[in-house]
């Protein structure tokens, strides 16, 4: 694309913004991995719990007991706007890397890389990152070096991205609903 065409582009862009018509994707499938031969996933530990509620904001989380009143100190995870902060977040935490050699929604990173020896890198630079903003992951759920990974919901390669097929596998299987609550249980999985 010419420069001249890309300001055209971003100004249109930003227009549309600003009158409301479109917003920022956070879908991660906006990142360019086309080509990428090597794959890990990290899977952070009790993400929403790393950000603390500001303290003017305490009080907005009390919940009662039938003994008791609470307050959440940390970000509780039903919280309505949880995902969309610990989403940015991440975003910040992993600015640097973004749309180079990681994806991350929420708490599942993917660090995909053309060659093993660039993975070294991607996954330690990736790691340090974590360890320095003190989140810390779930290794048991965690996929280190792979050529093929199950993230999101999808299989990634360097072939490209793929429904996951045990999810297909799962609604083809799925008993005939017959009632009201087994339709929007149904409609709940096939939806995603």
């Amino acid at each position: 694309m010419a420069p001249i065409e890309l300001k055209e582009l971003n100004d249109q862009l930003q227009e549309l913004l600003e009158k409301g018509f479109i917003c920022p994707s956070v879908s991660p499938w906006g990142a360019p991995l086309q080509g990428a031969q090597v794959f890990s996933k990290i899977d952070l530990r009790s993400g929403y719990h790393h950000m603390r509620v500001k303290e003017i904001d305490v009080q907005k989380t009390t919940f009662w007991t039938r003994y008791e009143n609470y307050e959440f100190l940390v970000m509780p995870f039903r919280l309505t706007n949880a995902p969309a902060a610990f989403m940015d977040l991440m975003n910040r935490v992993f600015k640097d890397s973004l749309d180079q050699f990681v994806v991350v929604f929420i708490g599942d990173i993917l660090i995909y890389s053309w060659s093993h020896k660039e993975h070294v890198d991607h996954l330690r630079t990736a790691l340090m990152v974590l360890r320095e903003k003190k989140l810390d992951a779930k290794f048991k759920k965690c996929e280190s070096w792979l050529q093929e990974i199950a993230f999101l919901g999808h299989v990634v390669s360097g072939k490209g991205i793929l429904v996951d097929p045990t999810k297909i596998e799962v609604v083809v299987k799925w008993k005939k609903p017959s009632n009201v609550n087994e339709v929007r249980s149904f409609l709940g999985l096939a939806g995603y």
